[in-house]
């Protein structure tokens, strides 16, 4: 099948060279711009574009130090602040107003950021398995992984360690699901071993203070997205997302579509058919 996207490129405001992937669609409509998690990258989303592109304009962003993006030079700049500053340069650059945003867990964190300063900004948001208040013990297991540079000698060992890792939050996953996540979360590295496609040093600015895992007090933040459709997702078996937190943010923002996807953990991958149905009427109230 032939490739449904272009790698582009912008430049952030330090000037790291960073990429994303443009699927083509519909200018008479706002694009819709996927963020990824925090050790995450685009490729994460390639199934959700390749859905609704044609419709919708999609584009995924690497965040600086991950995939194909540059690395960053002062690693205090992996912060979700300086995200939300990148993302402002690549919407300056493609000249895009107004968006429908789709953040996974660390992109949800720079909706609600941008949300917070420029809610004029934001036609739709997805929140998927994140809020303005995170489970200390989500944050205490992704400190303990995240920056550890394993490396396997072949795809399906890094498959397997990602089951023995995780299978408490995706029990119904097969070999080719685990394969799957494999693929989208490293690459083949330079001595021919899969590796985690991020720069460690990503995990610099957590494990120093947790705090930097999200900025505190996101509930204002969260309540500027009042009045945008607005779809908040929640892994039934997330450690991260805690239900209180899913529950007060339906009772904050009403017309909120609160969603759980059964039987999964942190994060949904949006290919869930729950999932998809939640986009879809997400970009219908949009649309």
């Amino acid at each position: 099948m032939d490739q449904d996207f272009t790698d582009r490129f912008w430049e952030s405001p330090d000037g790291l060279k960073l990429h994303f992937r443009d699927y083509a669609g519909s200018a008479d409509r706002p694009p819709v711009i996927c963020m990824p998690g925090l050790t995450r990258n685009t490729r994460d989303f390639h199934d959700v574009a390749s859905r609704i592109a044609g419709e919708w304009r999609v584009i995924s962003i690497d965040n600086r130090g991950r995939a194909q993006s540059e690395y960053a030079k002062d690693s205090a700049t992996y912060n979700p602040l300086t995200y939300v500053g990148d993302l402002l340069a690549l919407l300056a650059q493609e000249k895009i107003d107004r968006f429908v945003a789709i953040g996974t867990s660390l992109g949800g964190l720079m909706t609600m950021l941008l949300a917070a300063t420029s809610p004029e900004r934001l036609a739709g948001a997805l929140l998927n398995d994140v809020g303005p208040e995170l489970d200390p013990a989500g944050i205490a297991r992704i400190s303990g992984y995240v920056g550890q540079g394993r490396s396997f000698p072949t795809w399906m060992h890094a498959a397997r360690a990602l089951a023995e890792g995780n299978s408490d939050f995706f029990p119904d996953f097969e070999t080719a699901d685990w394969l799957t996540m494999a693929k989208r979360n490293m690459c083949v590295t330079s001595n021919g071993r899969i590796g985690f496609d991020y720069d460690m040093k990503i995990a610099e600015p957590i494990l120093a203070d947790e705090s930097n895992a999200a900025p505190p007090n996101l509930w204002p933040a969260y309540e500027a997205l009042a009045g945008c459709p607005l779809t908040v997702l929640r892994g039934e078996l997330s450690d991260l997302f805690s239900k209180i937190t899913f529950e007060e943010m339906q009772r904050r923002i009403p017309d909120c579509d609160g969603v759980t996807v059964p039987r999964v953990g942190h994060a949904p991958t949006l290919d869930e058919p729950v999932s998809q149905a939640a986009i879809d009427r997400l970009l219908e109230r949009v649309r």
